[in-house]
């Protein structure tokens, strides 16, 4: 069974020889700093480059951003780069690039290595909860929900607009296996909106992009930190089919998530805090995962990127659990 094969498999709920064996997310730069020092060859620079080394399956993302390459950045982190409507408006020269920011002749290669069974791939498109923040600032976007909805109503309708042509543009080239949109809308008690608030502002542009991605056959799954697990429904109702990262210490429950939502895909669930607390803790935690692990629809994964406490001789030591249980998940010994 190819790389490819198999995880399009497990998001279908099909049966596989062996569940993969990924790394959704890249690492920080101080865990691969400290890595470096206990034996990762400075020669590899790359996420991709690393994950081969460690032994994962490979997978590509293109994050394909709304920003063009010389918009302004905010003056510090979570601040604004517009503040009203006639700021956007100006700003609207730096924003939603044509052509869309991705390279034609590296996805074309990426479908040739796809097309062999060898690559899985990733598009990641900017949300529409996460880049309204992105423009407006963190505090101010929550306050524009109530004091500028004719501001947020226009960045939408124009990221909706500006990710349609993305969807299209890249198909052209390779249709991706699975694709995320960036949204970060939960923390650790739940969704930052209201229910009212999301089917007001938000729903209307899934439920207009969610279609052009799901006829090409495109897994759609919505990255977003903290407890989601309010939020599952209310994307699943918009034709959102899964979600990454599941993190545990904002109280996500996999296997609860499973008996709620039988069909829903997932990726990540392994809690980061134990990385570094020897096998059996690790083993406890993979324990944990196994019966959702056998249910299809998931692909365990770290729930977000491992932290610089985690030595690389813990880490490779995860990974071969991983690879010991992705076995055992799929009738294996």
């Amino acid at each position: 069974m190819t790389n490819r094969e198999r995880f399009r498999r497990v998001l279908n709920f099909e049966p596989v020889d062996r569940l993969p064996i990924i790394e959704w997310a890249g690492w920080w730069d101080k865990t691969v700093a400290r890595w470096r020092t206990e034996g990762l060859p400075e020669e590899l620079t790359d996420a991709f480059a690393i994950r081969q080394h460690l032994g994962l399956d490979d997978v590509q993302q293109c994050w394909i951003r709304a920003f063009g390459a010389d918009a302004p950045g905010p003056a510090h982190h979570g601040g604004a780069r517009v503040t009203d409507i006639d700021e956007y408006r100006a700003y609207r020269e730096y924003l939603y690039p044509d052509p869309p920011p991705f390279s034609p002749e590296v996805a074309a290669q990426w479908a040739e290595a796809q097309e062999a069974g060898d690559l899985v791939v990733w598009i990641t498109l900017e949300g529409y909860f996460w880049f309204p923040r992105m423009l407006l600032g963190i505090e101010p976007h929550l306050y524009a929900f109530y004091d500028q909805p004719e501001l947020m109503y226009e960045i939408n309708r124009d990221l909706l607009a500006y990710n349609l042509r993305c969807v299209e543009a890249f198909c052209e080239v390779c249709t991706p296996d699975f694709m995320t949109f960036a949204e970060d809308m939960s923390y650790n008690h739940g969704p930052m909106i209201s229910k009212d608030q999301f089917d007001e502002f938000i729903a209307p542009c899934y439920r207009a992009v969610v279609p052009a991605l799901r006829e090409r056959g495109v897994t759609v799954m919505v990255d977003t930190d903290g407890d989601i697990t309010d939020l599952v429904p209310w994307m699943l109702g918009v034709g959102v089919q899964g979600f990454l990262p599941l993190e545990r210490m904002a109280g996500v429950d996999v296997n609860q998530l499973r008996r709620d939502h039988p069909d829903l895909r997932m990726i990540g669930g392994f809690d980061k805090t134990v990385m570094h607390l020897g096998e059996a803790r690790m083993r406890e935690e993979f324990e944990r995962l196994l019966p959702v692990m056998r249910s299809g629809g998931y692909i365990p994964s770290v729930d977000h990127q491992t932290p610089p406490e985690v030595p690389l001789e813990d880490y490779r030591l995860y990974v071969r659990l991983l690879g010991e249980y992705a076995q055992k998940a799929a009738g294996g010994s």
